[in-house]
């Protein structure tokens, strides 16, 4: 015979379940700080990480164990730490950290995602992904390497200048191995100077210098009793205390990327995207890019159901009032809102990551939000040099070159620069043979850099001033009119791509019209139907001839004439 459970032990039951989802939200509820390490190779990253898991106990007991029995120690201490993110064979049996690892800790004040990047100058590129989302980034310094050399490494300035390209928030130095000079205050003090002059060159806003021994784990987590000459916060205080930044959706202009477009059946259309800026509401009005139509959202969907509302980063599905043609790359910005910049040329800070280098006149496919277009690098404005900060002359970019580059594109973006909205202005360069990602690039501004007005007059501002020139067969003539329309100050593409088919151009040109970019086009033959519709949409605008075009040619009104 089966007892029944008591009272007692119901109530039990039910207290536990309720502190347990009491537990279960406010674990949900707690602010997510994401940070990275960076630094030169062998500054200890791997072992600071693997120093902040063990001493916050975010280690599972057969993780420890599985460490303790590798063969692979270079602690010189029953266990090394570093081998919880270097899980890679390559990465233990070199002693380097080779790709990026996350992972993941809570304490009681906040939850954290670390990127743990490379320090080798080879794999540069890892850390400027891994860093490309963090809110604090950690530059170690190896405190026995400065004591040595004098100066801080190159690697410890590159991805210190890497952190102000990528603008996050917050930097510290955690000047480690402080153990090796035997926590002298002296080196602290010649490293926190160093860095903090490298520092306000950046413009780098909020920074911390802190002395740490990733090894004996002095100031990561528990306050060291060695270095009782700093009165400042341990590593573990600081990151569950730095200020983040909270953006507020409804005060930004909206920018949605058509990612795909959802059609189950013939009852239903839906664009799905994320929201990567401002906020979309229905029955909101909302402008098209390129084609400039206008219409209304009437609802927004998720896996959950519906939404009045949805901000960024949210994923979501628009359903509109009206059939409009929109597909993956376009976007839907808000009709009387400030528009994202539209151009087919900017500037750019770059990281290159490839061993091929970069040159002026190479073309390369551009990936902007949901967007890829081939750019073609126009000149180099300046190179970076790394050790001294100044800008140098240069035609080409070798391997983790960082430098600013003018690009032109072959259809127009929609961007903000990045200084205004990471999403919006950050692109990644690829290889258009091999499609591997060879660089990353920051949007500085457009090379216009005339003023920015609503979707709606950048629509205006389009239509009325774009043209469309065909020079059948006259590839020379169509180059030498591309060159007089851009000495006039006027933008113009030429729209001889083989990726861009005859029955693709109509909708190109309505991408150049509200760019305000002239078409020029020498191919040999359009089909009859291709030719009416460019015909219909320049109207006027359509020309046959470079005599005819050679309006086009005059130099461009003056900002102030506009």
């Amino acid at each position: 015979m089966i007892s029944q459970p008591q009272g007692w032990e119901i109530e039990q039951k039910h207290s536990l379940e309720q502190r347990f989802r009491q537990f279960l939200d406010g674990h949900l509820e707690q602010e997510m700080l994401r940070f990275t390490t960076a630094g030169s190779v062998d500054d200890g990253k791997s072992t600071l990480i693997g120093r902040l898991l063990h001493d916050t106990r975010n280690i599972y007991e057969d993780q420890l164990a599985s460490i303790r029995a590798s063969r692979v120690n270079r602690s010189g201490r029953d266990v090394d730490l570093s081998l919880l993110t270097d899980g890679l064979r390559a990465e233990r049996e070199q002693g380097i950290t080779i790709d990026v690892a996350y992972r993941y800790f809570s304490t009681a004040r906040r939850k954290f995602i670390i990127a743990d990047t490379p320090g080798h100058e080879q794999y540069t590129r890892n850390m400027a992904t891994g860093a490309s989302t963090a809110d604090v980034a950690i530059v170690l310094i190896d405190a026995r390497a400065f004591k040595r050399v004098g100066e801080l490494l190159p690697q410890s300035r590159r991805h210190t200048y890497i952190a102000s390209l990528l603008r996050i928030p917050h930097v510290v130095a955690a000047i480690n191995k402080m153990d090796l000079v035997d926590y002298s205050p002296e080196i602290f003090d010649q490293v926190s100077a160093e860095f903090s002059e490298l520092a306000d060159r950046l413009e780098l806003k909020s920074i911390e210098v802190i002395p740490v021994s990733a090894l004996c784990g002095d100031n990561v987590v528990e306050r060291s009793q060695r270095m009782d000459w700093y009165g400042g916060p341990t590593l573990l205080e600081y990151l569950e205390t730095a200020p983040l930044a909270l953006r507020e959706a409804s005060g930004e202009p909206l920018r949605f990327p058509v990612q795909l477009v959802a059609r189950p059946n013939a009852e239903f259309r839906g664009f799905a995207g994320r929201v990567e800026r401002g906020e979309v509401r229905t029955g909101m009005r909302v402008r098209a890019l390129p084609s400039g139509r206008v219409t209304t959202v009437k609802r927004i969907l998720t896996y959950d159901g519906e939404l009045p509302a949805a901000g960024f980063p949210l994923s979501v599905t628009l359903e509109l009032e009206d059939e409009i043609d929109l597909s993956r790359g376009e976007m839907l910005v808000s009709e009387t809102q400030l528009a994202p910049h539209i151009r087919s040329s900017f500037r750019a800070m770059v990281v290159w990551m490839h061993a091929e280098p970069l040159s002026e006149g190479r073309t390369y496919l551009a990936k902007h939000t949901t967007r890829t277009v081939r750019a073609s690098v126009r000149r180099i404005r300046y190179r970076v040099d790394i050790h001294s900060i100044e800008h140098q002359q240069s035609s080409q970019l070798q391997m983790n070159d960082i430098a600013e580059v003018e690009f032109t594109t072959g259809l127009p973006l929609f961007f903000d620069a990045y200084a205004d909205n990471r999403e919006m202005g950050a692109l990644i360069l690829m290889d258009p043979v091999t499609n591997a990602t060879v660089g990353a690039a920051m949007i500085v501004s457009d090379l216009d850099e005339g003023g920015r007005h609503t979707a709606l007059e950048e629509a205006r501002c389009g239509e009325q001033e774009a043209a469309l020139v065909w020079l059948r067969g006259r590839e020379q003539v169509a180059a030498a009119l591309l060159e007089r329309i851009r000495q006039a100050g006027r933008a113009a593409v030429i729209l001889d791509d083989p990726l861009i088919p005859d029955s693709s151009l109509p909708a190109v040109m309505r991408a150049l019209q509200l760019a305000k970019v002239t078409g020029i086009s020498s191919r040999s033959d359009l089909s009859r139907a291709t030719l009416a519709a460019l015909q219909e949409l320049a109207g006027p605008r359509f020309f046959t001839t470079a005599e005819a075009a050679a309006t086009l040619a005059e130099a461009a009104p003056s900002q102030e004439a506009k």
